[in-house]
């Protein structure tokens, strides 16, 4: 649920209830850890008060752009509306929001000053979730020097995606992530996976995406498996499944890997949670993360 919230001094009440009511956000007034309790239940933060003041309350809360709640920075005399944190994941909506009151955006993302779209927008547009975060560097890098392919995919399908491409899909909330020995059967990985998530209790319309090593695209029972879930199956690089915290021993070392399942789902995770431990059902290990 979006909930937003208008933080600002005391002298600045009023002008603060004007734009809680225009955008059917609450008052908080500013005081002692406002900022921590704006940032654990409220996803839009707007703060009428010097930059100063704002910046040095929201620093040491940052921990994720994605997680992150979007921030927008009122001046005081309500002539202008920044966005500090979040302008392609809210913020920058949210500053155009106050257009309505007379108060000017100030929008500073490299990609909407120069007039040219963002992963992040053509994800909204489209209703999706972005897959590989990483990736939204560089493609919106590409953006800003020309046009790039837009693909649109409908599946049952795999992907396999190098760094610098970004894949969006529709609706899900959980990352099954899978690995398996040489060889084996898609009866075997589909009876794996399913019984992983009965343990989690999840249903595979709630599945974002599946995702293993990119050394397993020439597994024709794993593909066919995720291709028989109706899911997207989703080949993550070497470097970035290292670069995931460790997830206990595993055969994977012998492969140059620290592991399969757990790490292939935390990168393609949203939070970063586990949510079901990598579980072993003869030769497929599976994960699930959201």
């Amino acid at each position: 649920m979006t909930r937003t919230c208008v933080i600002s001094l005391p002298r600045f009440a009023e002008k603060a209830a004007i734009i809680a009511t225009a955008t059917g956000g609450e008052y908080l007034p500013y005081e002692t850890g406002v900022f921590e309790r704006a940032f654990s239940g409220y996803s839009r933060i707007i703060a009428l008060m010097s930059t100063g003041i704002a910046v040095r309350g929201i620093a040491p809360l940052l921990r994720d752009k994605w997680t992150d709640p979007s921030v927008v920075l009122v001046s005081p005399d309500m002539l202008y509306a920044i966005p500090l944190v979040g302008g392609h994941h809210g913020a920058n909506d949210l500053a155009r929001e106050l257009t309505a009151l007379g108060i000017e955006p100030v929008i500073t993302t490299a990609t909407e000053t120069a007039g040219r779209p963002s992963v992040e927008g053509i994800a909204r547009s489209y209703e999706c979730e972005v897959v590989n975060r990483v990736a939204t560097r560089p493609v919106n890098a590409a953006f800003l020097d020309g046009d790039i392919p837009f693909h649109r995919i409908y599946g049952p399908a795999m992907v396999i995606a190098e760094p610098k491409v970004a894949v969006l899909v529709r609706e899900g909330t959980y990352v099954v992530g899978i690995g398996c020995r040489r060889g084996a059967a898609a009866h075997e990985v589909v009876e794996a996976v399913r019984e992983a998530l009965a343990l989690a209790r999840v249903g595979t319309e709630d599945v974002l995406v599946y995702a293993t090593t990119e050394k397993k695209q020439c597994e024709k029972g794993l593909v066919d498996a995720v291709r028989q879930l109706g899911g997207v199956l989703v080949f993550v690089d070497d470097d970035t499944i290292n670069s995931q915290p460790g997830t206990g021993p595993s055969r994977a070392t012998m492969i140059g890997l620290k592991g399969v399942a757990e790490p292939a789902a935390l990168a393609v995770s949203r939070h970063g949670e586990i949510v079901l431990g990598k579980t072993v059902r003869g030769g497929v290990t599976v994960a699930i993360t959201r």
